[in-house]
């Protein structure tokens, strides 16, 4: 079985190295990494059988890198480690996926990746639907793009467009294009995020004016970036009342 391991301390990678050791030393660790996009990039390249992963971790933490590990082709096993019990345990268990409090036991582990050995893409499928509440908006878009992979700051993005069977995702760098549903990003963003057009979603905080167009129609300029967004009519008002309740709050700030 090929293992990663990942969590921000060296001491607790070096620990759960020296357990899974013990448990069998044909266990391959096929890396490790201190945060969750360190541990994407990782998983992309090795393909590990399971991932031994931290929940709090900078930058991306344990739960965000759930998420995406399980949109990958063939999704590793994941056994939650951390030294906090505050999480839904019963999610875990209830999807096959172990969750172990730290110091970890070599009787817990060795049961864990037993589990792990059995994992399937059902079991994914429960464990995201039963992952905390709390942890649903990601910070990170993760791109997949020839085997390797990319991390956009939520933050960074300025607009999403339905483009066919993908979407845009447009930043100050450029363009990339991701398989999910417009939809679903507004349902998961719709605090950041306002839909403009049956195509399109705009970073509230990107927003500089609503413009009329010379012919007809009216469009959204967005910081940055030379191109503007077509607002529909259907969606002119929501986009006006939100420009005018942004307005009122910086006059009072």
């Amino acid at each position: 079985m090929k293992i990663l391991i990942v969590d921000d301390e060296a001491p607790a990678r070096s620990r759960l190295r020296d357990v899974l050791n013990d448990i069998d030393p044909s266990l391959v660790v096929v890396g490790e990494a201190a945060d969750g996009e360190q541990a994407l990039r990782l998983a992309a390249q090795t393909r590990p059988d399971a991932v031994l992963l931290d929940v709090r971790m900078p930058w991306v933490d344990g739960i965000q890198a759930a998420r995406e590990l399980a949109r990958f082709p063939l999704p590793p096993a994941v056994i939650f480690t951390t030294a906090y019990d505050e999480y839904a345990l019963e999610a875990f268990e209830v999807s096959a996926i172990d969750y172990l409090l730290k110091p970890v036991r070599k009787d817990r582990l060795a049961a864990a990746l037993r589990k792990a050995e059995r994992f399937t893409e059902a079991a994914w499928k429960m464990l995201e639907a039963n992952l905390p509440d709390g942890q649903s908006t990601r910070s990170h878009l993760c791109i997949h793009s020839h085997g390797d992979i990319r991390l956009i700051p939520v933050d960074a993005v300025l607009y999403f467009r339905a483009e066919q069977k993908y979407t845009t995702v447009r930043t100050l760098e450029g363009e990339t294009l991701i398989d999910e549903s417009l939809k679903c990003l507004e349902e998961e963003f719709r605090a950041s995020f306002i839909r403009v057009h049956r195509n399109a979603l705009a970073a509230i905080s990107h927003i500089v004016a609503l413009e009329r167009l010379p012919e007809r129609g009216m469009t959204l300029r967005l910081k940055g970036i030379p191109e503007s967004l077509e607002v529909s009519r259907r969606h002119l008002p929501a986009v006006r009342a939100l420009l005018k309740q942004l307005a009122k709050i910086g006059e009072d700030a």
